[in-house]
C-alpha cells in the first residue's frame, strides 16, 4: 500500500470469531494551561482563561519543558499525546497533526509559531451532524479526524487514516486457502452504528487490526502502528494505538457513527 513510516514511528507507538473485514494493515505493535470549559456537541467552546504558550520551535525528538506545556495543552483540548513526560515522539506528534488539522494549519512535525498561537485560542472541530446524538462518532473524511462526543461534550479528537480509494488485489491465506481479494479500499460515507468490537489483535484476511469496533459491515475503527496523514487503509478507519486503547472504554455497541467529507490529495 505504500504507507508512510516516520523513522522510529513503530517503536514509540505503543501498543476471533473470524472476520470477513474488508481492511486490515501488518502489526508489529514554563507555564501550566488553565483547562478550558468543555466544548458542546453543537460546537460552541465555552470561555477559556488566558493561556501564554512557550512559543518555541519544536521538532520530532524534542525534549523539555515546553514539550511536556505541549502534551498537557493538547490532553486539555480533547487530543491525545500520551503520556506528559517532556518527549516528543510519534504519540505526541499524531495529536499535534489532528490539532493542527482542526485549527486549519498545514500538518507538519515542526510545532511552530501558527500552533503556539492555535492553542492559545483554539478552534473546536467542526459538527459534522446537526442535532446528532449526544454520544456519537463523527468522522471527517476531509480532514482524516475523528470526534467522539459523549453526552453533549467532545471527549476525544485524534487524527486517522482512512480508506486510500486505490483499487487494489492482493493474495491471503484465508481459512487455510491461498485466496485473491479485490476492492476499491473505500471508506463509504453515511450514517451507521456500531456492532461488534475484538479485543487486542484481531486477524482479517487483509492483515491485523488493533481493538476494532466495527460500524460498516467489515469497516471498522481499530488501532495501527502506521497512521500516516494520506488515507492509507483497505477502508477502516486507522487510529494511533494510544486512541484504539481507549475507545472501546467510551463506545459501547448501537453508538451512531457519521462519515462525512471526501479527502483531497
Amino acid at each position: 500500500m505504500g504507507f508512510l513510516r516516520l523513522p522510529g514511528l513503530t517503536a514509540l507507538l505503543t501498543a476471533g470469531v473470524v472476520a470477513l473485514a474488508g481492511c486490515g494493515t501488518q502489526a508489529s505493535s514554563p507555564v501550566a494551561a488553565s483547562a478550558p470549559s468543555p466544548v458542546s456537541a453543537g460546537g460552541q467552546a465555552g470561555s477559556v482563561a488566558p493561556v501564554i504558550a512557550p512559543d518555541k520551535k519544536l521538532k520530532l525528538g524534542a525534549k523539555g519543558e515546553a514539550v511536556s506545556w505541549l502534551q498537557r495543552r493538547l490532553k486539555e483540548l480533547g487530543y491525545r499525546p500520551g503520556k506528559v513526560d517532556g518527549r516528543y515522539g510519534g504519540t505526541t506528534l499524531a495529536a499535534v497533526w489532528a490539532f493542527q488539522k482542526v485549527n486549519g494549519i498545514k500538518p507538519t512535525s515542526t510545532v511552530g509559531r501558527a500552533t503556539w498561537s492555535a492553542l492559545e485560542a483554539p478552534e473546536p472541530p467542526k459538527v459534522l451532524v446537526k442535532n446528532g446524538k449526544p454520544t456519537r462518532a463523527e468522522v471527517n473524511l476531509s480532514k482524516q479526524i475523528m470526534v467522539l462526543y459523549v453526552r453533549g461534550e467532545v471527549k476525544l479528537i485524534t487524527h486517522v487514516s482512512s480508506g486510500s480509494n486505490v483499487p487494489y488485489c492482493e493474495t491471503a491465506t484465508w481459512q487455510g486457502k491461498t485466496q485473491r481479494f479485490c476492492g476499491s479500499a473505500s471508506t463509504p460515507t453515511g450514517d451507521y452504528r456500531t456492532t461488534w468490537r475484538r479485543d487486542g489483535w484481531h486477524r482479517s484476511y487483509l492483515g491485523q487490526l488493533y481493538n476494532p469496533i466495527f460500524f460498516n459491515g467489515g469497516i471498522a475503527f481499530h488501532g495501527a502502528l502506521s497512521v500516516p496523514l494520506h488515507p492509507a487503509s483497505h477502508g477502516c478507519v486507522r487510529m494511533p494505538m494510544n486512541v484504539a486503547e481507549e475507545v472501546p472504554g467510551l463506545v459501547g455497541t448501537g453508538v451512531p457513527v457519521h462519515v462525512r467529507g471526501k479527502f483531497r490529495r
